[in-house]
């Protein structure tokens, strides 16, 4: 049975499509704020604009310090300045914020009421969903910067509450993760190995992990290798962006294909 044509855009409809303008630069997807610190940051950290296949925007935040949220009680004096670029990111045009440390996750409330733009603060946002989707029986594990810092003031702003069963390994005794910190350098395959051995660990010991979310921004870098020795799904802050990103950019699907796939039945 014949399709009935599906109206296309006129060239006058193409004409009237204008673009406004207001802003000094266009096109940055994602705005980053990021932290007073000048560690290396390789491809996969979030303070690497190449980590990215879609525009970003890295905002640093001045006199922002991880040390103020990084510890089980976190200091609010970190807020303002998170605010701020927020509200600045916004101003910019960016379509939606997010920063270079898990730990942010504390203030995810406040920096989403702040602009009217999404923010996903932290990757640990992800928990709850990654724990809908096991069963009741398994765990989320969570990888950490430090989890002897990592409290519940940070993971109940994620959304995390008691009903969650988590299993949570930090990388912070780490020999080369302290240089990266201490001597601003770092070797990227003896850090692999390093966190590769925590996640390996944090299995053999737990078998009932069903997968595993990365807090630190930097550790996206070696999601790929932590899950080759794992065999488990693996979240971050990137998989986070990139859904992000896709909600707010979505694909553009061909209905006239739809019409041929569907083989004659209206596609709406």
């Amino acid at each position: 049975m014949p399709t009935e044509p599906i109206p296309t855009r006129s060239s006058h409809d193409e004409l009237a499509v204008t673009v406004n303008g207001g802003r000094r630069y266009y096109g940055q997807a994602i705005g980053i704020i990021l932290y007073d610190t000048i560690a290396p940051r390789i491809p996969g950290d979030v303070g690497n604009a190449s980590t990215f296949d879609f525009p970003v925007r890295l905002k640093y935040a001045d006199g922002l310090q991880a040390s103020w949220i990084i510890k089980k009680h976190p200091d609010r004096q970190a807020l303002p300045i998170l605010i701020q670029a927020a509200q600045e990111f916004e101003k910019d045009g960016v379509r939606a914020i997010t920063t270079s440390c898990g730990f942010t996750a504390v203030f995810q409330e406040e920096m989403a009421e702040a602009v009217s733009i999404p923010v996903f603060a932290s990757s640990l946002i992800q928990v709850p969903m990654v724990h809908k989707m096991l069963g009741k029986n398994q765990k989320v594990g969570i990888i950490t910067a430090n989890s002897d810092a990592l409290g519940e003031e940070h993971l109940e702003a994620a959304g995390i509450d008691s009903s969650i069963q988590l299993v949570i390994r930090g990388i912070q005794e780490g020999i080369e993760w302290r240089r990266r910190e201490a001597e601003l350098r770092v070797n990227p395959p003896k850090l692999e190995e390093e966190i590769v051995q925590v996640a390996v660990k944090l299995i053999r010991e737990n078998r009932d992990v069903g997968a595993i979310v990365l807090e630190c921004t930097q550790l996206p870098s070696f999601a790929s290798a932590i899950q080759l020795h794992t065999n488990l799904p693996i979240f971050d802050v990137y998989t986070l962006a990139r859904f992000i990103y896709e909600s707010l950019f979505r694909t553009s699907f061909d209905r006239h294909r739809c019409l041929q796939i569907l083989d004659g039945n209206r596609f709406v």
